[in-house]
């Protein structure tokens, strides 16, 4: 299955699709946002992702015990989820402007939005792609609305049991939503690499018959390596720029230097993964194979004599050595000459 977004073209054969997520990492500073996305598009990303929401939107603006973060949350000192997201959401009006700059200069954007408002109003920038984001992922009224653009959706497993997943891909599928990606995920910031079990890409990819990838909530490459080799194609960083002052997820993002790292890293062990050609003959160069010793005449029988096991790989491979003693030559051929399977009479793989 492949999965268009813009130019880009997702799947099993194709280069990984990198995703440099924003998030909050602007600092309510709109020049700051597009200095973002001009780095993730020079650090070599193929998008840049918002999250499209309003405190209202998200949460209920209230004091009461449910609503209160954790003393042991890295955000605590906001004290509540409404103040939380007042404080780390993408406003609204900077949405068109930064589309369109993404645009400008060629880099693919698209957003998490976090209720169905959110989705109608970006179908009117033509987002081209969605998130649901983990903590999204019971969310079924968002979810139908997302599938009702029939554009390709990024599903976060992060805080998904297997009985979300299924109702999830469910719903998409019931409205006809064939371009999902299902992101193994770990709802924690910073994860720990000892938290992910990386089996699940191979599991999702046989029983939901998606592409995978990883949200990656992790300091450094590893865990992206090691998912690249089990079949990962997608690959969703949290970035912010070198300069970066404190912001709400600056913790646990790349800095432009980091990210340029990580994507490297991703594209060298792609080319360690391609498969390697037979017919690329300068992988043996290095090998031996059976080359003649000295001259050989039409019809005469092949002898020690004739042939030897040496360097470089180009001829006939030394398996067949002991078995073309005694075979008939089809032609003359000198001294230094391949030996292959077409010169000789009777010849058998």
């Amino acid at each position: 299955m492949l999965v268009k977004i813009g130019k880009a073209l997702i799947g099993d054969n194709r280069k990984s699709f990198i995703i440099a997520e924003m998030s909050g990492n602007h600092n309510s500073s709109i020049n700051k946002a597009m200095k973002i996305i001009l780095a993730a598009k020079n650090c070599g990303a193929n998008a840049i992702k918002l999250q499209t929401y309003t405190p209202d939107t998200i949460t209920i603006k209230s004091n009461k015990k449910d609503f209160q973060i954790s003393k042991k949350s890295p955000w605590k000192k906001r004290k509540n989820l409404w103040n939380l997201y007042n404080y780390a959401h993408t406003p609204w009006s900077w949405h068109k402007k930064l589309f369109d700059y993404a645009k400008k200069i060629g880099i693919e954007i698209f957003s998490t939005p976090f209720d169905e408002t959110a989705v109608d109003f970006l179908e009117t920038l033509n987002c081209k792609a969605y998130k649901i984001a983990s903590s999204e992922i019971n969310h079924i009224p968002l979810i139908k609305k997302v599938a009702e653009t029939k554009k390709p959706v990024f599903l976060s497993t992060g805080l998904a049991r297997f009985k979300d997943i299924d109702l999830a891909i469910r719903t998409l599928r019931k409205k006809k939503v064939k371009k999902i990606i299902l992101l193994l995920c770990k709802s924690n910031y910073p994860a720990e690499i000892k938290e992910h079990n990386l089996k699940l890409i191979k599991i999702f990819k046989k029983k939901y018959k998606v592409i995978v990838g990883l949200s990656d909530h992790t300091v450094g490459n590893s865990l992206a390596i090691s998912s690249l080799t089990l079949g990962a194609r997608v690959f969703e960083k949290h970035f912010k720029l070198n300069t970066q002052k404190v912001s709400v997820d600056s913790f646990f993002s790349q800095n432009e230097k980091q990210f340029q790292k990580y994507i490297s890293d991703i594209r060298q062990t792609e080319e360690a993964l391609k498969n390697c050609k037979e017919n690329n003959r300068g992988g043996y160069r290095d090998m031996r194979s059976i080359y003649l010793k000295k001259k050989i005449k039409k019809n005469e029988k092949i002898s020690l004599d004739h042939i030897k096991v040496a360097r470089p790989g180009l001829s006939l491979h030394p398996k067949y050595f002991d078995k073309i003693i005694g075979l008939e030559i089809k032609k003359n051929l000198d001294r230094g000459d391949r030996i292959l399977p077409k010169h000789i009479k009777g010849f058998k793989r």
